[in-house]
């Protein structure tokens, strides 16, 4: 048995969970509760496909895919609160971690994503 390739992939495994689950720093996740109260008069970015926010999204948010998120940066101030949904959570903590990385500090996540959201919702 190679014990060496064994380890070298507990390590991999090890280190793709850390990545996947550890903070992301200046972003706050937020329950649907804190949420709501909080996202109004702010910048709230669906991170979703362009497919799914036309499925129905929070009234006020604008649409950047995660896969657009780095060359659309102009269009959110680094300076202004920034609210992110998905679906699930998963992509807007990756979207986080693009804005955090480009110096955003104010980043807020619906914990759970659209999911949870009990509000109403625009289609277009």
């Amino acid at each position: 048995m190679n014990y060496g390739l064994y380890a070298l992939i507990l390590v991999l495994i090890a280190w793709m969970l850390y990545k996947r689950f550890v903070p992301v720093k200046g972003m706050r996740n937020l329950n649907l509760g804190q949420f709501k109260s909080k996202y109004k008069g702010h910048k709230l970015v669906d991170v979703r496909e362009v497919q799914e926010f036309k499925q129905g999204h929070i009234a006020g948010a604008v649409n950047i895919p995660l896969s657009q998120i780095e060359r659309r940066l102009n269009e959110i101030q680094k300076d202004e609160p920034v609210y992110l949904y998905c679906r699930s959570g998963m992509r807007s903590k990756q979207a986080a971690k693009l804005l955090s990385k480009h110096g955003y500090n104010q980043i807020f996540q619906l914990n759970g994503g659209i999911s949870v959201w009990d509000g109403p919702t625009t289609k277009k």
